[in-house]
């Protein structure tokens, strides 16, 4: 197949309305929890992305009866579900396979993986999903690029203590607790909008799951867990992607779709460096942001955090926002070393950084932009990548659209709506 390619040539004029769409990260959780119950499942609001056309492919591969019932709901029977037979050439490519431990552990009790792969923002070990089994007391053997688990008996304890804030490690432990009747607690968890959704859909299939404290959750399982139905939340990460690109290019923008809850310290960040934002709540959780042009922009440091801090997946389009900021940004992401690589396609655009060390680099600002010949390494580099695009003078091609593609639908089409200069080529 022929690499596609995007061309954009940057500085045209910013304006209009543009809308997230279903959450990316959620859905994979969501998806998964649809595999451990033999009846009936329907998910709404599914992005339409090539990382869950990935992820049902690997659902299909095992017998899993998948069926679309609307332009963004699916139904999902698992009842026929056979392990064996799962695509690994697939998984080998996709890092969301991850969260198929989890399922397969509760479902068979035992489960065979290979080595999930997935963006280049390097080292992403799965030791703390397999730490936190082992004190569940799964067996956990690794070989060739292989994981394989089995569990016999009761947990070795009703208590796991993650060894960091890992996103999917905590969807893991509770798809897997969710299929045990003896209560588990799991500290040191993720609280961010995936495990939030999960918590929600494992209630809806009959287990009880919730807060007991500062990141720690409770799940009490059932030993059969029922079907569900269940729409998505809208993409933060791509409504927070969208309001800092209009912020970079100085557009009038309205974001719709904006889960406020999970953008809050974002909004709050943005505001502070002198960000024009008109804020409106749009009934429950959701909200219309519109991003107006600032006269002076300043933005000291970004540091991701775990929920509710600040996102990690919005740390790259933030250090293109740095570039047009006066004076210094420390940009610092503690858990992906390779998460700072899109910087160099940003030097190559005449953006003055210096890097620290793997996870720090500093933005020196205000620079012009542009355009070059880059390639997307990651899903949210590449996202940045394409933001540097408009804002640089002359044109800017990005190769790999393929990365972007994994996180976010149609992004070219959506951003010639708002004046863009963009087309995909081959």
């Amino acid at each position: 197949m022929e690499e596609e390619k995007l061309i954009i040539f940057g500085q045209n004029k910013i304006k209009g309305e543009i809308s997230a769409t279903g959450a990316k990260n959620a859905a994979f959780p969501v998806l998964a929890a649809a595999l451990l119950t033999g009846e009936d499942c329907i998910i709404g609001n599914i992005p339409l992305i090539e990382d869950v056309f990935r992820l049902i492919e690997i659902f299909q591969s095992m017998g899993v009866d998948v069926s679309w019932v609307g332009e963004r709901k699916i139904k999902i029977n698992a009842k026929r579900m056979n392990p064996g037979k799962i695509n690994n050439e697939i998984v080998s490519k996709f890092r969301g396979a991850i969260i198929l431990l989890g399922t397969m552990l509760a479902r068979f009790r035992k489960a065979s993986l290979a080595q999930p792969g997935g963006c280049l923002i390097g080292p992403r070990p799965i030791d703390t999903h397999l730490d936190a089994f082992r004190e569940m007391g799964v067996s956990v053997k690794k070989s060739n690029n292989n994981v394989q688990l089995s569990f016999r008996g009761l947990p070795k304890s009703n208590t796991v203590i993650l060894n960091e804030f890992s996103v999917t490690a905590t969807s893991n432990i509770m798809l897997f607790a969710a299929s045990l009747t003896k209560p588990t607690l799991i500290k040191t968890a993720d609280l961010d909008y995936p495990n939030q959704e999960l918590m929600k859909v494992l209630n809806k299939m009959g287990a009880r799951v919730k807060t007991t404290g500062p990141h720690e959750i409770r799940v009490e399982g059932k030993n059969k867990l029922k079907g569900f139905k269940h729409d998505l939340i809208f993409d933060p990460i791509e409504a927070g992607t969208f309001i800092i690109m209009a912020a970079a290019v100085k557009g009038d923008v309205l974001v719709k779709n904006v889960e406020y809850p999970f953008l809050s310290f974002v909004l709050k960040n943005l505001r502070d460096a002198g960000i024009p934002l008109e804020i409106k709540m749009k009934g429950g959780e959701k909200a219309e942001v519109r991003v107006r042009p600032w006269k002076s922009l300043k933005i000291k440091k970004v540091q991701s955090l775990p929920f509710p801090g600040f996102p990690s997946d919005l740390l790259s389009v933030m250090g293109v926002l740095a570039t047009q900021s006066e004076g210094q940004t420390l940009i610092h992401d503690p858990l992906y070393e390779g998460r700072l690589k899109y910087l160099e396609g940003l030097i190559k655009m005449g953006a003055d950084v210096f890097f620290s060390d793997p996870h720090r680099a500093t933005i020196n600002g205000l620079t012009p932009l542009y355009g070059e010949d880059l390639g997307s390494f990651d899903l949210r580099g590449g996202a940045a990548l394409i933001i540097a695009g408009l804002i640089a003078e002359g044109k800017t091609t990005i190769s790999n659209v393929y990365q972007i593609d994994r996180g976010y639908e149609k992004i070219e089409e959506r951003l010639k709506k708002l004046g863009a200069d963009i087309k995909r080529v081959k």
